[in-house]
């Protein structure tokens, strides 16, 4: 049975820090993409960053581009996303998906888009002076 289950939010200042894991188990993390979302309040599930573990490459957010960095840690199977610099934008829940990716996908750019078929329950980031 895949699990996800994220850790790591909690109430930041803007301009600090913050890592955030996603804990994976019951699959082989090196063949899946893995995603990052971020659900504000009264807004749809937004697609920050993904990183496709076949291959190691890996996407982001245009918004978010160049402060947010996401990397795994096969020995530990989680998937890491560390945003620094944050804004008060950057608040909401964040979700980590997996999906498995067949060979012929290995070298597929990950995608930002819902439709994974694993979720994690969420981990609250709250960005408040």
């Amino acid at each position: 049975q895949v699990q996800l289950v994220e850790s790591g939010g909690g109430l930041v200042q803007p301009g600090g820090s913050l890592r955030l894991s996603c804990a994976t188990s019951g699959l082989t993390l090196s063949y899946h993409e893995v995603a990052w979302f971020r659900q504000a309040p009264g807004k749809e599930r937004q697609g920050v960053s993904c990183i496709n573990n076949a291959d190691g490459s890996s996407r982001f957010e245009d918004s978010v581009r160049g402060r947010l960095t996401v990397s795994t840690d096969y020995a530990k199977n989680t998937v890491y996303l560390d945003i620094s610099n944050l804004e008060l934008e950057d608040a909401g829940v964040y979700f980590c998906a997996a999906d498995w990716l067949p060979t012929l996908l290995h070298h597929r750019d990950c995608k930002l888009t819902t439709d994974f078929t694993h979720w994690g329950q969420g981990t609250q980031v709250t960005v408040s002076s």
